[in-house]
């Protein structure tokens, strides 16, 4: 029977995959990867050997209707990025979509994401949040920032080291001076960081220190 499994893999610690995520890895009949040379990695380790294609930002919309034809052939297929849940500022609501419209079935295993630690470690209350993903590159950056000044609820966002500091800048400008944020970085990872405090207090620690890895923001509510 043809079925879309959505597949979360590890952020960092190779040790947070499911056993049900292995299992699955093993049954379908390909695995559909945002990077195969990402995926082959994780492959080896659990020894795993299955056929893998690309699937990823750059050729979803091309290939998107030969994935949803194998799939009404019959074909039962996996989606993994190459970190963290399908979908979540990664290549795969097209395709969700996509099935759900020609009726496939599909099923999303729970999972690695980026997000959730670094909400609940925070200390930011987590009762209401939005998750804003990574903000765009230029039209609208602004416009976003302002709106996350004004939210009640509590914002999450992800950032490139590159960004980082401009990002924080960006929000003491636009908050007060007491907001409350976080900042996480290699989450799962050896040299696992979470910086808590004011907007102040955070960019100028990111002002003394080296500013590398993928970043996690929370920002507490207005």
């Amino acid at each position: 029977m043809s079925k879309l499994y959505v597949i979360p893999t590890p952020i960092g610690n190779l040790e947070d995959i499911t056993f049900r995520a292995l299992r699955i890895m093993k049954e379908v009949d390909e695995l559909l990867c945002e990077d195969t040379r990402t995926t082959a990695k994780l492959l080896t380790h659990f020894e795993i050997s299955k056929k893998t294609s690309a699937f990823h930002l750059h050729n979803e919309h091309k290939i998107l209707n030969k994935i949803v034809q194998q799939l009404k052939a019959g074909a039962t297929l996996g989606l993994v990025s190459d970190a963290g849940t399908p979908g979540i500022s990664d290549p795969g609501f097209l395709l969700i979509r996509e099935c759900i419209r020609e009726g496939i079935e599909v099923e999303c295993l729970p999972g690695a994401v980026a997000f959730i630690p670094a909400l609940v470690k925070s200390g930011i209350p987590c009762d209401r949040f939005v998750f804003e993903g990574f903000l765009p590159p230029k039209k609208g950056r602004q416009t976003k920032l302002k709106e996350f000044a004004e939210s009640e609820k509590t914002v999450v966002l992800y950032e490139s080291p590159h960004k980082l500091l401009k990002t924080l800048e960006q929000l003491k400008e636009f908050c007060e001076e007491n907001r409350q944020i976080s900042v996480s970085r290699e989450l799962t990872k050896k040299f696992e960081e979470t910086v808590n405090g004011t907007i102040m207090e955070v960019l100028e620690h990111f002002n003394e220190n080296t500013v590398k890895g993928e970043y996690v923001i929370v920002i507490a509510g207005k």
